[in-house]
């Protein structure tokens, strides 16, 4: 399978975003701690907790932006984990939109938590009867 640079999205300045070929070849750890590479993280505490939702999102908001090659990808990512947590991320712009280019599974797990956060505000608050 073939990552994509996306010369039109930029993970930041004069560096296109990389982007797997398919969700389906990130095979990375589910579970357990996974420490990640200075080239990755240069934080003092590397080693993420997959076991905790803020670490784990963390640690793939990372990788998304900073890996510069596909094995990258495939070593600390996993597909449908990433399209499970996908609407959570706090990623850039560009970085966003060449992976929702590339994969239309990530812009609908986006597009479903959106509209689900609206059909919930649009209840308005629930009232309870004793």
């Amino acid at each position: 399978m073939r990552a994509a640079l996306d010369a039109v999205h930029l993970a930041r300045p004069h560096r296109p975003v990389l982007v797997a070929g398919t969700l389906g070849e990130l095979a990375g750890p589910t579970r357990g701690l996974v420490e990640l590479p200075l080239r990755l993280w240069w934080g003092p505490q590397r080693a993420f907790d997959l076991a905790e939702p803020t670490m784990l999102a963390w640690m793939y908001e990372n990788v998304l932006r900073e890996a510069i090659r596909v094995e990258e990808l495939r070593a600390y990512l996993d597909g449908p984990t990433l399209v499970r947590v996908w609407p959570q991320l706090n990623l850039p712009r560009a970085v966003r939109a060449a992976w929702e280019a590339r994969h239309p599974r990530l812009r609908l797990a986006a597009a479903h938590q959106a509209a689900a956060g609206l059909e919930s505000a649009d209840a308005g608050p629930q009232l309870r009867h004793a």
